[in-house]
């Protein structure tokens, strides 16, 4: 059978990208880059499915009734106790490896698909989320009233409403023995509480970064790593808390994206507390672009004075002549200044106005009809008598001198 004949499916609401059958979108959070939807049979080489529910839970389930199970489906799963509706966002070969990175090893975590969501399960599931957003303000003051100090950022119920997953945040350890009898009294349903961090809570939130763009918490970054101040000062960023703080009230984790390129490039760069000795000055560590491989020098210990900048492998030169007791003329080069970067002006000595279009002269005759054939020389210019076109003005003026027939009948 030809490639070319085989239909392929595509998902609805789905990224294209690269296959055909819609492999999903990789800047999505939670989300698996299905590289392999185009591949044929690779639905039946195994029968787990990867279910998402509410947040960021997703749960590994077994496809025993063998249904026609796509990404994008609604599901009833499995739960304890009940069950649970979330929607297929994986199947085929690739839930393999979602379960190593998951560290699934147990064959009695993995539950099974029960069924397609029916319209009764659907029902239930919705008067349960319509519950959720109470239920947190109501368990909030709950734990104020018990004195706890830790703050509950989310609810989620279960598909069929019998149990509630109670998310909160913490900067100690808490003894919620007490809450839990409260709130099963209060709710009349299973409790489950997690911990969850700052930056798990603002990428639950959501929200958009001083970038401009959406926050990464919030749509493909899933795990997080602790970042420490460390990372602005290899990259040579001001330690301003306002600005380094991200929407969680936490160091931004875009300060860690970068940094193992600077660390690399910064091994590079001579040690800060090298003096540079020449036969005008000493100069002293300014500040350096790490990346650029430029180092700024100061004649001046502790401010701006007379600054040189150098690349790395001038200033290297200049410590060696140092070690064997020489003294350049200067830090430049040959005792040559470098020219200044200046930008290039891609419109110099182009007219802004070469694109302008040439006015039109207006048409005098309004009527839109042919002159008169006794005004063929509108201007008054004899041109038949060597006239040059230049007589229009003594012409009128000869007009405007003599007198009307009418006026010199009225003097007579």
């Amino acid at each position: 059978m030809d490639f070319k004949d085989m239909k392929f499916k595509i998902a609805q609401g789905a990224d294209r990208g690269l296959c055909r059958k819609a492999c999903g979108r990789q800047d999505r959070q939670l989300n698996t880059y299905d590289w392999l939807a185009d591949v044929p049979g690779n639905n039946d080489e195994t029968d787990l499915v990867e279910v998402q529910f509410k947040n960021t839970r997703k749960g590994y389930y077994h496809n025993v009734n063998n249904l026609d199970l796509k990404k994008g489906d609604i599901v009833a799963v499995e739960a304890n106790p009940g069950h649970d509706i979330g929607v297929v966002t994986l199947t085929g070969r690739l839930v393999n490896l979602q379960l190593k990175k998951a560290n699934i090893k147990s064959p009695d975590d993995i539950r099974r698909v029960y069924r397609h969501a029916k319209q009764v399960d659907m029902e239930k599931y919705r008067e349960a989320k319509a519950r959720e957003h109470s239920t947190m303000i109501e368990s909030r003051q709950i734990a104020k009233n018990l004195g706890l100090d830790m703050k509950i950022g989310d609810v989620e119920y279960q598909g069929d409403g019998n149990k509630a997953i109670f998310y909160y945040i913490a900067d100690e350890r808490v003894d919620f023995r007490q809450l839990i009898k409260d709130l099963a009294a209060t709710f009349h349903v299973r409790i489950e509480m997690k911990q969850i961090g700052a930056r798990q809570e603002a990428g639950r939130i959501g929200g958009t970064g001083p970038c401009g763009r959406e926050l990464c918490c919030a749509t493909w970054m899933k795990n997080f790593v602790s970042v420490s101040t460390n990372a602005a000062r290899f990259q040579d960023i001001s330690l301003n808390p306002q600005k380094l703080a991200g929407m969680c009230a936490k160091l931004k984790c875009c300060l860690n994206y970068e940094i193992d390129t600077y660390v690399e490039a910064s091994r590079r760069l001579p040690a800060k507390e090298i003096v540079l000795q020449t036969q005008d000055a000493d100069y002293y560590y300014f500040k350096a672009d790490i990346l650029a491989g430029l180092i700024t020098y100061s004649t001046d210990k502790n401010m701006a004075a007379n600054l040189e900048t150098i690349t790395t492998r001038r200033a290297h030169e200049v410590i060696q002549l140092n070690k064997q007791g020489e003294k350049p003329l200067s830090l430049q080069a040959d005792g040559q200044q470098t020219a200044a970067n200046t930008p290039i002006d891609l419109l110099e000595g182009a007219d802004i106005s070469r694109f302008d279009k040439a006015k039109r002269r207006k048409n005098r005759n309004k009527q839109g009809g042919k002159r008169p054939q006794g005004r063929q020389n509108p201007r008054g210019t004899d041109f038949r008598n060597g006239g040059n076109g230049h007589q229009h003005g003594e012409y009128r003026k000869e007009q405007r001198q003599q007198p009307r027939p009418s006026e010199n009948a009225k003097e007579s």
